[in-house]
């Protein structure tokens, strides 16, 4: 089986990697980010359209938004290496909607054992504005998640 973990280069996201490498037996894991082009961003907050508009990358060109991902993808794996994890893949998964219908997704195609992921601890109204991915994840996925919290603040 495998242990998918979603990674955006947070401090959260790192504290989830870290605590799969220690608590997860080792199995082979995925370290995964979702990207979508700029243009698809826009089109999810209008107001931003009034920025000039970079153009689709040509063929056999990638684009941008995708090399950064896979690079922050490689970050994630770097990390999960460095704490413990062996066997460690990437991927940089262009999104089509939501960030967590990305990664339940993957989970499903890959036939995840485990998802892993971070969450800000964002409560209340922030909560409902930001949106949750974790909390998303935990209840649309058809499989186990480990939602790590925050670490405590002194």
């Amino acid at each position: 089986m495998t242990v998918l973990i979603a990674f955006d280069g947070s401090d959260d996201a790192r504290t989830a990697i870290e605590f799969a490498a220690r608590h997860v037996k080792d199995e082979p894991a995925v370290v995964m980010t979702v990207w979508e082009p700029l243009l698809t961003q826009i089109t999810w907050a209008p107001i931003a359209a009034v920025a000039p508009v970079p153009a689709e990358p040509k063929d056999g060109d990638r684009w941008e938004e995708e090399k950064q991902a896979e690079q922050l993808a490689r970050a994630g794996a770097d990390l999960a290496a460095a704490a413990g994890l062996t066997d460690v893949t990437t991927r940089a998964e262009r999104g089509g909607g939501p960030v967590w219908a990305a990664i339940v997704d993957v989970a499903d195609e890959l036939d995840a054992s485990l998802i892993v992921t971070g969450s800000r601890g964002l409560a209340g109204a922030r909560s409902v504005i930001l949106g949750s991915v974790s909390t998303r994840v935990l209840h649309h996925a058809h499989r186990p998640v480990l939602v790590v919290p925050p670490p405590k603040k002194d």
